[in-house]
């Protein structure tokens, strides 16, 4: 769920709903920064891994041990067509055939807001991992307020250009949100990085000026 490649089977031109990838490179800006957190020959489970394309840049730089679960079997036959180590499956589900704590990291990359049980999402990202590298569109952003305000509409800048009926985007939240949501679950904030047009002003006001928080974040304590 994080990259190009997007074709719908329910009549839509232009939909993002259901994912065909390919095996082209489908890099995103969240990616850097993401690799900025990964240990070298670290264990990375990678949550809606689309193609593979995060995964074959942390297992070519950071030489991880990974698994890919990602819905569409087009994305995990580009997965495995790399050599990856992928597998068909959904993310917002008890992950039953992955053991407590067994990967150093958990990642969930522009997606929870497209899942049916995000918070299943989450609590299932603590137990198999001790770090969990979570980012999201943020839909309190400036310019989303002011499209709503001014257009009176969905906001589609946050939705990526599309429209309210054709996104996969169900569960639209903000960064306060999010902090509220991890705090409930147990989770703690290790570091963040907030992307945004307003560049480092966006640390003075984040929840109005980021458009995408990405956060590295660490289970405390026993889920509640």
């Amino acid at each position: 769920m994080t990259g190009l490649g997007v074709v719908s089977g329910r009549g839509y031109a232009h939909d993002n709903r259901e994912y065909v990838w390919d095996e082209a490179e489908s890099e995103r800006p969240e990616h850097p920064h993401i690799e900025q957190w990964i240990t070298p020959r670290s264990r990375v489970v990678d949550l809606a891994s689309g193609n593979g394309t995060l995964l074959r840049r942390l297992k070519r730089d950071r030489h991880i041990i990974e698994l890919g679960i990602e819905i569409s079997p087009s994305g995990v036959a580009a997965c495995l067509a790399s050599g990856l180590n992928a597998q068909v499956g959904r993310v917002d589900v008890e992950l039953k055939e992955i053991s407590d704590d067994a990967f150093d990291f958990a990642i969930c990359n522009v997606t929870l807001q497209m899942v049916m049980y995000p918070e299943i999402t989450l609590r299932e990202m603590c137990r198999i991992a001790r770090y969990q590298i979570i980012s999201f569109p943020n839909f309190a952003w400036l310019l989303n307020r002011l499209e709503l305000l001014i257009l009176g509409r969905m906001p589609r800048r946050m939705l990526g250009g599309y429209s309210w009926y054709n996104t996969g985007h169900i569960h639209q939240l903000s960064l306060r949100d999010f902090i509220t949501m991890t705090a409930h679950i147990g989770m703690v904030v290790r570091d963040r990085v907030l992307l945004s047009k307003f560049g480092r002003l966006a640390a003075v006001r984040p929840n109005l000026l980021t458009s995408t928080a990405i956060f590295l974040l660490e289970k405390k304590c026993e889920l509640k």
